[in-house]
């Protein structure tokens, strides 16, 4: 074969032969007449290179075995936070602009001559941009409190009355006129629909919980005693956003009975993000750490990326609420902090301003319908129509209590024949089918009427609108040191034995609740429970 020949020929070869390694490294796809070519078989490639007329490269990605780094559980979670931050963006939006464009409608048909038209606009303008962006600067739609209620509600009024608060300061500096209408009509009105807002879109969010959707598939590592501790707790709270679908412990065992159900051991604390990625759990809630491995919460993250949306780590500090805790942070060392209860200073002093307040506002609609209550208890059976019981305030002070009565005369007297009978725990005495209650007093213990003349203890400082359970003399002396913390301020009307169950509650249950609001009390909690007792008293669930 002539020189000139050979060199053209090996030419070829080099030039074909650099495009299938090129090919291979760009991990593409290679057919030679249609079939795909086999690694390794040393006769194909002298074939593809003496027929380079024959290779046909298609740009399609080669199949590749790696798993993926977003597993379907998160994204499925990823899916319903974004639509229900949408469904919240979108309300909030509403809300702020048709409050702002009420008000400044309102400011120019009122005084058309000193307010025009485009500057009414563009104050509602300003008013409803500024309102917006601090309502998402100030992380109201954040995931972590997406359904929480109190702290949801929280960050929604913060963020109204840090927006009106600069708005304010900058008019009042420019010297620009326009904003007083929007701060009297628009503040209040907007703030109440954005709160009216929430609270349906957390109603819908429960009960698309309830059905199973819109929930975080939660795994539980720890001690086998821990993940008890925190599943019972998460049980208790029908509200949550965690579905316990299976636990990791140190100690292996069979599965985890907590309130009549089974949660399976899925495997060991070692190997917690395989089993996350497995059982398709996107949330991760540490119980307790294993002993001797400092670094077990820094691998298990690294880990979990890709298959976990939270990693949760549980604190034993038992019936300590969030206000209580802060989180400081030194070199190397995170530092949780628990702030000690107080149970003097202002803030009890701004307590009794809104128990006085409160108080006095209720009474109106009270006395009016004291009448009727009185005919309708006199008219049943003989006797007074209070009844007045001696009870135990703050620092084991003694008060009479005021109620309706919804007894007979001589239900004292018939007590200790009855006592045999008794359905309560502890000190407590409750029958569900008390023979000494009467028709009319039936009804109102079923809605909680009773209690209505308590508002006069309110006024004369024995009682709060919220508070402990209000105990007996004769219940106080079998408390032990825990429980006499009960004490420590003033019983309340409601309370959160009131809203979580009322009598159907154990006195563990009461004590424990009494106690986690003695030192976690605050003002938004009180509204809270105000609000909730009114829904429960509706419901008459749990009274008797």
């Amino acid at each position: 074969m002539p020189l000139f020949e050979r060199v053209f020929l090996w030419g070829r070869y080099v030039y074909w032969g650099r495009t299938v390694v090129r090919a291979v490294d760009r991990g593409l796809k290679l057919t030679v007449g249609g079939a795909p070519p086999t690694a390794g078989a040393g006769g194909e490639t002298r074939n593809l290179l003496r027929r380079p007329a024959a290779i046909r490269l298609r740009s399609e990605p080669m199949p590749v075995a790696i798993a993926p780094r977003v597993q379907p559980s998160l994204e499925r979670r990823h899916l319903w936070e974004r639509r229900y931050r949408r469904r919240l963006a979108l309300t909030d939006a509403v809300c702020v602009i048709g409050v702002a464009v009420a008000a400044a409608s309102i400011e120019f048909a009122v005084s058309p001559e000193t307010s025009g038209l485009t500057s009414a606009s563009r104050v509602a303008a300003l008013v409803a941009g500024a309102w917006l962006a601090l309502l998402w600067v100030g992380h109201t739609r954040e995931t972590a409190v997406l359904g929480s209620g109190s702290t949801e509600y929280a960050r929604v009024a913060h963020a109204t009355g840090l927006a009106f608060g600069i708005l304010s300061i900058l008019f009042l500096v420019l010297q620009l006129p326009g904003l007083r209408l929007q701060l009297v009509t628009a503040l209040p009105a907007g703030l109440l629909a954005l709160l009216v807002s929430r609270w349906l879109w957390r109603k819908s969010l429960i009960h698309e919980r309830e059905h199973g959707d819109c929930v975080s598939r939660a795994l539980v590592a720890g001690t086998r005693e821990d993940v008890e501790y925190v599943i019972g707790n998460l049980v208790r709270d029908p509200h949550h956003c965690y579905v316990v679908i299976g636990a990791t412990t140190d100690s292996g065992g069979g599965p985890i009975e907590v309130e009549d159900r089974s949660y399976p051991v899925v495997g060991s604390i070692a190997s917690t993000s395989a089993c996350a990625r497995v059982s398709g759990a996107d949330t991760i809630i540490v119980a307790s750490l294993p002993s001797h491995d400092r670094d077990f919460i820094r691998r298990l993250s690294w880990e979990l990326e890709g298959t976990a949306a939270e990693l949760v780590l549980c604190s034993r500090l038992t019936d300590v609420a969030g206000p209580r805790i802060s989180l400081r942070q030194l070199d190397g060392l995170p530092l949780i902090q628990v702030k000690i209860p107080e149970f003097e200073g202002g803030i009890h002093a701004l307590k009794r301003a809104f128990d006085i307040a409160f108080a006095t506002l209720a009474l109106i609609p009270i006395l009016l319908l004291t009448p009727f209550i009185a005919m309708a208890i006199k008219m049943d059976s003989p006797g007074p129509v209070l009844f007045r019981q001696t009870r135990v305030g703050r620092d084991g002070r003694q008060f009479g209590m005021l109620k309706f009565r919804t007894m007979t005369v001589d239900a004292e007297a018939r007590l200790e024949a009855l006592r045999a009978q008794n359905e309560g725990s502890g000190p407590l005495f409750k029958l569900r089918h008390d023979p000494r209650i009467t028709r009319v007093g039936a009804v109102l213990r079923k809605f909680s009427l009773d209690e209505l003349p308590q508002f006069a203890n309110v006024l004369l400082g024995d009682m709060s609108i919220v508070g402990p359970r209000p105990p007996l003399p004769s219940e106080v002396t079998e408390y032990d040191g825990t429980v006499s913390r009960r004490l420590y301020i003033k019983p309340g009307i409601t309370g959160l034995w009131q809203v979580s169950g009322r009598s159907d509650l154990s006195w563990e249950d009461s004590v424990r609740l009494d106690l986690r609001y003695v030192e976690n009390w605050s003002l938004t909690t009180d509204l809270m429970i105000m609000w909730r007792t009114a829904k429960v008293m509706v419901a008459a669930k749990g009274a008797y």
